[in-house]
């Protein structure tokens, strides 16, 4: 389970599920149909046919709604990286490790990128609370820490997470190739490498 807001209780009563579920299906639905910036609170609730409370209590707000939607895909990333094969799971070098997620991070930042940016601008500092930043942040810090010892390691985690931004990211797409994204942050690597 991620610690996101809109996660799952391991005791969900069936009617609290069976809504849970509704609500995830009208969102999935209105973003297919219209994009995520479609989404509100109000549309999901009106759509599930449910009270738009239902949905605050379930998932908090936008974002929690948001990352509740990306959370699977989500969870097959945290695996690849945590107990994947390498070189972005265990039994790589550090360096290669790093660059390995940050390429990885670059493919799944793409792949539901209208997403990302509808939950880390609905609410602030939404993505740096959310369990996924906190679980990319901790990896890194642990990769470089053990790169580079004498380095901060948490700031260099944050520096490192930060071009990954959805809202920067989504603007830099608008000009730039994937892999001239994944080339800048090669070049940021090997400032931390060398």
């Amino acid at each position: 389970m991620l610690d996101q807001p809109g996660r799952r209780r391991s005791s969900e009563r069936a009617d609290a599920a069976r809504n849970r579920r509704r609500i995830l299906s009208a969102a999935m639905a209105i973003v297919a149909e219209r994009g995520a910036g479609a989404l509100s609170m109000d549309a999901v609730a009106a759509a599930a046919g449910v009270g738009v409370g239902t949905v605050y209590r379930r998932f908090t707000d936008l974002s929690g709604l948001v990352y509740a939607l990306v959370d699977e895909q989500e969870r097959r990333f945290q695996d690849a990286f945590l107990r994947g094969p390498a070189p972005l799971g265990p039994g790589a070098p550090p360096a290669v490790r790093v660059r390995a997620f940050l390429h990885a991070l670059v493919d799944r930042t793409e792949d539901q990128a209208e997403l990302l940016l509808t939950a880390e601008s609905a609410t602030p500092m939404a993505r740096v609370e959310s369990g996924a930043y906190a679980a990319y942040h901790q990896h890194l810090a642990m990769l470089i820490a053990e790169l580079r010892p004498g380095l901060d390691a948490h700031y260099l985690a944050d520096a490192l997470l930060a071009p990954l931004a959805a809202e920067l990211f989504v603007h830099q797409r608008r000009t730039m190739s994937l892999e001239r994204i994944k080339d800048g942050l090669d070049t940021l690597l090997a400032g931390i490498v060398s």
